[in-house]
C-alpha cells in the first residue's frame, strides 16, 4: 500500500537579495612551505590557481580556481655577521626555513651584497606562476629576520614574548617595502596588500617552535604600522595597502583591533583573521567592529583543519559566510605533511607529493563555483553559502 500523509522538507533556506555583504574577491592559499618544496611545478600551479582539468598521479582533478596568493617573506640566512649568526629551534624543519633577502644588518641598499635577491627561488617561483594564472597578491612575514629578532630565533623568544627588537622595528617595515618594490620592478608582482605580522598576540612563538613566528603585542603593532607606510609610501608604493594584523582566531583579532587608535586604525585598508577558532568565536561582533563601524574590508586570510573528510572546513566556511562576511577566504597549505590538514599530502621526509585528501573535492564545490566578482547574498542559515552572478 501507498503511503498517506505530507512530505515535509528537512530544511527550508529562504535566500534573501535585499540583504548582501560585498563584492566577492577570491579564494586562495598561503605558498610558504609547500611552495618551497613545490614551486617549481606546472601542474601544482595549474591545479590551485586554475579551474581547468589537471591529472595528478594519474587522477584527472577539477582546477580549484584560486586567484589569492599569499607570499611569505622569510626570516632565515645561513650566513654570520660580525661572528654572529641565526640560532635555529630544534625542531624547525628545513622545508620551513624560509630564506629572507636582507641577511647583512650593515647595508640596507638592496643593491649591495648585504641582500641576497636569489634567495628562496622555490617559492617566488609559485608567486610567479600564481600571478601569470591571474592571481592578485598579498606579502606576509611570520617573523622579522633572524638578526632582527632578540634572541636571534625567528621561532620566537624563549618564553613566547616579544622579539622584535626595539631599534629594529623600520627595519623590519623596510624589508618587506624593499622587497615589494623588487617584485614590482623585477619579478612583475604587484602585491595589493602587505602585511607585517603573523599571529602577532600569540605566546606560542618560542625558541623551540617548529615554525618562524615571533610575538609582537599590540603595543609592538601599532609602533610597527606606521613604520610599514612610511617604508612604502618612500619607494613609491603608495598604492600597496596595508593589511593587518593576521590574528589567530576571530576573538583575538577584534582585541587587537580595538586596542589601536584611530590614527593606527587609519594606517590598515584591510583587517586580516585566522579562523582557528573553528565553530567558535564571535565572528558577528568582528564584522561590526571592522565593517560596519570603520569601514574597513575583512578577509579570513587564512584557516585550516586536520579534517581530511573536509566537513569541518564546509562547517567553518559556512559559518563565515553567514557571520563574518569577509571579502576573501584563504587556505593555510593546501599541501601539508600532516594528514588531513592539506588538499593534497606529502610526505616531510622525502618531500614526495601523496594522497589527494577528500577536501580537496569539498573546496571545489567552493571555489569553483562562487567566483570573483559575484555579490554574496544572506542566505539566513549558518549551513548555506549564497553568491549571485548579475551577468
Amino acid at each position: 500500500a501507498l503511503a498517506t500523509g505530507t512530505a515535509h522538507a528537512d530544511a527550508t533556506i529562504a535566500i534573501n537579495p535585499a540583504t548582501r555583504y560585498g563584492t566577492w574577491e577570491g579564494w586562495g592559499t598561503s605558498l610558504a612551505w609547500w611552495a618551497n618544496v613545490f614551486g617549481a611545478r606546472d601542474d601544482f600551479a595549474d591545479l590551485w590557481f586554475t579551474t581547468k582539468t589537471t591529472t595528478y598521479n594519474g587522477t584527472a582533478l577539477p582546477g580549484l580556481g584560486m586567484n589569492i596568493a599569499r607570499y611569505n617573506l622569510g626570516a632565515c640566512s645561513s650566513n654570520s655577521v660580525n661572528g654572529e649568526s641565526m640560532v635555529v629551534s630544534p625542531n624547525i624543519p628545513a622545508f620551513k626555513q624560509i630564506e629572507g633577502y636582507w641577511q647583512d644588518w650593515n647595508n640596507e641598499d638592496p643593491a649591495s651584497s648585504a641582500w641576497d635577491w636569489t634567495a628562496d627561488a622555490n617559492q617566488r617561483a609559485a608567486l610567479t606562476k600564481a600571478v601569470a594564472r591571474g592571481a592578485t597578491t598579498e606579502l606576509f612575514a611570520n617573523s622579522p629576520m633572524w638578526w632582527m629578532c632578540s634572541n636571534h630565533n625567528p621561532s620566537g623568544a624563549s618564553g613566547g614574548g616579544n622579539n622584535l627588537q626595539t631599534w629594529n622595528y623600520r627595519q623590519h617595515a623596510s624589508h618587506l617595502a624593499a622587497v615589494a618594490l623588487r617584485a614590482k620592478n623585477n619579478w612583475g608582482v604587484n602585491f595589493a596588500t602587505v602585511d607585517p605580522f603573523n599571529e602577532p598576540a600569540s605566546t606560542w612563538w618560542t625558541a623551540t617552535g617548529t615554525q618562524e613566528g615571533c610575538h609582537m603585542d599590540p603595543a609592538v603593532q601599532a609602533a610597527v604600522l606606521p613604520y610599514m607606510r612610511s617604508e612604502l609610501d618612500k619607494r613609491g608604493l603608495q598604492s600597496v595597502r596595508i593589511s593587518a594584523s593576521d590574528e589567530t582566531n576571530y576573538d583575538t583579532a577584534r582585541s587587537t583591533w580595538n586596542s589601536f587608535n584611530a590614527t593606527t586604525k587609519g594606517l590598515v585598508s584591510q583587517v586580516n583573521v585566522h579562523g582557528y577558532q573553528g565553530a567558535n568565536g564571535r565572528r558577528d561582533l568582528l564584522y561590526t567592529d571592522v565593517v560596519t563601524t570603520a569601514g574597513k574590508k575583512l578577509w579570513n586570510s587564512e584557516t585550516g583543519d586536520s579534517d581530511g573528510t573536509g566537513w569541518a572546513l564546509a562547517r567553518n566556511l559556512c559559518y563565515d559566510f553567514r557571520w563574518l562576511h569577509p571579502t576573501a577566504w584563504v587556505y593555510w597549505q593546501v599541501m601539508d605533511p600532516t594528514a588531513g590538514w592539506g588538499m593534497i599530502k606529502y610526505d616531510a621526509n622525502t618531500l614526495q607529493p601523496g594522497a589527494i585528501e577528500t577536501k580537496y573535492y569539498v573546496m571545489a564545490q567552493f571555489s569553483r563555483h562562487i567566483r570573483p566578482g559575484m555579490t554574496i547574498l544572506d542566505a539566513g542559515s549558518s549551513y548555506t553559502a549564497a553568491a549571485y552572478d548579475a551577468a
